[in-house]
């Protein structure tokens, strides 16, 4: 991992989760999402630490009574919450 990595990394944990932020429901704890797909990463292999995204344990994993998780249901998370790609590009836009 370079420095860069690291310091986007260390950003995003300070970001908050972006689903619960865009909810109006202020910080909460993430965890690093790297973003799933042909378009950020190769066959079998991981996105790079700037394809990331910060979500909270709820929304990146398993979900809630009332919240879905990435990795729960993929599309319906996105049909909900957005795109993998609009979450980074608001993300980096309010990173910047």
């Amino acid at each position: 991992m370079i420095k860069a990595d690291r310091q986007r990394l260390d950003r995003l944990c300070e970001f908050g989760c972006i689903v619960c932020r865009n909810e109006g429901r202020g910080f909460v704890e993430t965890e690093i999402h790297h973003l799933k797909g042909h378009q950020w990463s190769g066959m079998g292999k991981r996105a790079s630490h700037q394809h990331t995204i910060p979500l909270c344990p709820v929304h990146h994993r398993h979900g809630g009574p009332v919240d879905i998780g990435y990795h729960q249901s993929p599309r319906e998370f996105e049909d909900r919450y957005g795109t993998q790609g609009e979450l980074l590009e608001q993300v980096n836009g309010e990173l910047s």
